[in-house]
């Protein structure tokens, strides 16, 4: 429990990678319980499902890039990200927990379920009657007011418990650095790839394919130009950060396409890498229905995602 809890704290704060060593620890924590080693228990399919659907409160290392790419908010984002990734999380526990049998409808879950969906429905409500000038400027006010909270409550939490806040964040820092140094040629190669993909005119035809089938049955194509980010993140984070990145700069930071990009990019996590290298770990051969699950919530995140940029942008 304490790693899967890590895990998806490191989740919560947008560290995708921090996220990555917690998961392997809890995935062979739960093989220690698995009653057939080679097949996937429940458990271990509920835990990453849960993952993949990447559930995070603060997109740190999207604002962090909106933000070297000089958008005029960079956390305008913050609001969209959380109800899109809220959404991926609760269809990937409806659909494990359909597959598994698993009632749902306890007082306990429906408390914390219903509780945070009716708060998400009341604020999405409440946008919807506001002018898009409206929705603009109460999407900045809360995003960074709610960062600033969660910053602030976190310090508090840690003064609480009687922890040295610099000496943990020092500690944090190093680890997090140590990664961002192991994955920079994977990245850069992502990036390369990504790059010969745009130039070849590969992603170009695709793009353009959809555009005329959109345009063909009478629907705004705006959308499309932000989707090759969801298109990569089920096989690569690194990859789909970095499409995610391409797209900012091609079509700037504060175009539409470009914030899409970040909602596609904060609303779900890598199924195809989750699969591969967290059953890989502990030797598990059958994934049973993990992939069909993940992609279907990754579908339900990647809607959402396209609806609340056109609820929050599409008057840009």
């Amino acid at each position: 429990m304490g790693h899967m809890m890590m895990n998806f704290s490191a989740n919560l704060l947008g560290l995708d990678n921090a996220a990555t060593p917690f998961g392997l620890k809890a995935m062979e924590s739960l093989q220690e319980i698995n009653p057939s080693k080679d097949t996937a228990s429940n458990a271990q399919l509920m835990f990453l499902c849960l993952h993949a659907s990447g559930l995070t409160l603060i997109p740190v290392s999207i604002i962090a890039a909106r933000a070297a790419l000089k958008a005029q908010n960079p956390t305008d984002i913050f609001v969209p990200c959380m109800i899109a990734t809220f959404v991926a999380t609760m269809a990937s526990m409806f659909i494990v927990s359909f597959k598994q049998k698993i009632n749902v409808f306890q007082p306990v879950i429906l408390a914390w379920v219903g509780g945070i969906s009716a708060l998400i429905a009341l604020l999405v409500l409440y946008l919807i009657s506001l002018p898009f000038e409206g929705v603009q400027s109460f999407s900045s006010i809360l995003s960074n007011g709610l960062i600033l909270a969660i910053f602030f409550l976190i310090i508090l939490g840690a003064v609480y418990k009687k922890i040295n806040v610099f000496d943990a964040f020092i500690d944090g820092a190093k680890g997090g650095f140590e990664i961002a140094v192991r994955i920079i040629p994977y990245l850069v190669g992502m990036l390369a790839a990504i790059s010969l993909l745009r130039t070849s005119g590969t992603f170009d035809v695709v793009i353009n394919g959809m555009k005329t089938l959109f345009a063909a049955i009478g629907t705004d194509t705006r959308f499309v130009d932000g989707l090759p980010t969801a298109l990569i993140k089920p096989l690569s984070g690194s990859g789909a950060r970095g499409m995610m990145i391409d797209t900012m700069k091609t079509f700037g930071a504060d175009s539409f396409a470009g914030r899409l990009a970040c909602v596609l990019q904060g609303s779900s996590d890598t199924t195809f890498y989750v699969v591969a290298v967290y059953f890989g770990a502990v030797a598990i051969k059958n994934t049973r229905y993990a992939i069909g699950a993940m992609l279907l919530a990754d579908l339900v995140g990647i809607t959402t995602s396209i609806l609340l940029a056109y609820l929050f942008f599409g008057g840009n």
